[in-house]
């Protein structure tokens, strides 16, 4: 069965709470990072795969997209989706990331934040995705950090005066599911190495364009309580792949 906390009412109105949820892209540290790494938008036909609240979908369209069709398992972050979209040319489609099956070369850019951690055969949605993208066509992915997702735990090591000592790494080359909390709730993630993501994208036929592992801004830096502790490990990866 495929993994789908967002549809439970408590943890919906948590991550609904969250600084992204509220704020969009603007409010997603990374987005920064992610923005320079996508394509030129402009006429194409664009996949979001797990699409969420939607966010990304409305971007391509801003940058004036062909079209947009967001993949989500979600029924109740799709509804949410709907509800803040006024745009025909924008599609959501209630579906697994596992379950895609679309059309050879229908699309000319696939994206994907912060989903594909969860998904537990990277190469076989890669394989799907090569399939259904142009010759040439960009696939822009990011995902938590393989130091990130290396320990379940996915926290510090405190001192004796609840100080943070180090971000523990450990079992890096021990593949597979861990079970880690989020929102108060136990959620399967899948950790993979950094050579893993980057073999399986050359071996499904993309070349690679970009890797991003990336830090806070100078103005998160200088306006969020706590965020010097985010240049001590990377919490995320980002890598920009075409279709060769």
């Amino acid at each position: 069965m495929k993994q789908n906390k967002y549809d439970d009412t408590d943890f919906f109105e948590k991550y609904s709470k969250m600084a992204r949820s509220v704020g969009g892209l603007n409010a997603a540290g990374e987005w920064e990072s992610l923005r320079p790494m996508l394509p030129d938008l402009n006429g194409k036909r664009v996949l979001d795969l797990g699409c969420g609240f939607g966010w990304h979908c409305r971007y391509a369209r801003e940058q004036q997209a062909q079209s947009v069709v967001g993949v989500d398992l979600s029924e109740k972050m799709l509804e949410r989706a709907r509800s803040m979209t006024e745009d025909p040319h924008i599609q959501y489609v209630q579906l697994a990331i596992e379950d895609i099956a679309f059309a050879s070369e229908q699309f000319n850019v696939v994206i994907s934040s912060l989903a594909l951690h969860y998904i537990e055969r990277f190469d076989l949605i890669c394989q799907k995705i090569h399939h259904s993208l142009t010759v040439g066509g960009s696939f822009v992915l990011s995902v938590e950090h393989p130091v990130f997702t290396s320990v379940a735990a996915q926290d510090w090591h405190y001192g004796q005066q609840g100080e943070k000592l180090h971000w523990p790494v450990d079992n890096y080359y021990l593949e597979g599911s861990r079970i880690a909390r989020f929102l108060g709730n136990d959620v399967v993630k899948y950790h993979r190495t950094v050579a893993h993501y980057i073999n399986v994208l050359i071996e499904s036929g993309f070349s690679i364009k970009k890797l991003s592992e990336p830090k806070p801004t100078q103005d998160m830096l200088a306006n969020t309580p706590g965020m010097q502790d985010e240049l001590r490990r990377p919490m995320f990866l980002m890598i920009a792949a075409e279709k060769i």
